[in-house]
């Protein structure tokens, strides 16, 4: 019991390093229409998967998301982070995990919030406040992966789970999986 703890704490260490260095700055006016919903699909080298975006929990990160997406900002990027059975991480230009936008957001997740398999929320460094995001998200693969709520949860995966858990198995340890996995283009879908 006391090592799952102590895994659990190292991983959520590993992911809180893992946010973004120091791209400090203003989202500029980055705006969503509130009448529609949005997705993300990503394509990747793995296959496909949709992020249902929830505007409720993160609507700044989220008008940051579709503006970066529509701009092809995550085109040609990595999953630079694969932990089985806890996230795959991906949205840094750089590949290194210290990378983002220039800029930051703000939506502090409410204190209930549960990362469970198929959740996605935003990768921030150790000292940041909780709810800070760039560009960095991750997909939790695990049941329950009990993570304090400091990340903003930005969506949910809706379709093509099997890519997420395919490019999960592909993790060997906690760091680069054990071959590239591109995200070959991310298109937003309204409705």
């Amino acid at each position: 019991m006391r090592s799952s703890f102590v895994l659990t704490a190292l991983l959520v260490l590993a992911l809180a390093a893992c946010g973004g260095g120091s791209d400090e700055g203003a989202a500029g006016e980055t705006t969503v229409e509130t009448a529609k919903a949005y997705s993300l699909v990503l394509d990747t080298s793995s296959g496909s998967f949709t992020i249902r975006l929830d505007r409720a929990t993160a609507p700044k990160t989220v008008a940051s998301l579709v503006a970066l997406a529509r701009k092809g900002f995550f085109d040609g990027t990595k999953f630079h982070r694969v932990v089985p059975g806890f996230v795959i991480q991906g949205g840094d230009p750089t590949g290194t995990g210290t990378g983002g936008p220039g800029y930051k957001t703000v939506d502090v997740p409410p204190s209930d919030a549960a990362y469970t398999k198929g959740v996605v929320a935003m990768a921030k460094a150790p000292d940041e406040a909780p709810g800070t995001a760039g560009s960095q998200f991750f997909v939790v693969t695990g049941a329950d992966v009990g993570l304090p709520p400091e990340y903003a949860i930005v969506g949910k995966v809706t379709a093509g789970m099997d890519t997420v858990e395919a490019i999960d198995a592909l993790g060997v340890g906690d760091g680069p999986p054990s071959k590239p996995v591109v995200i070959e283009k991310v298109t937003v879908v309204e409705r």
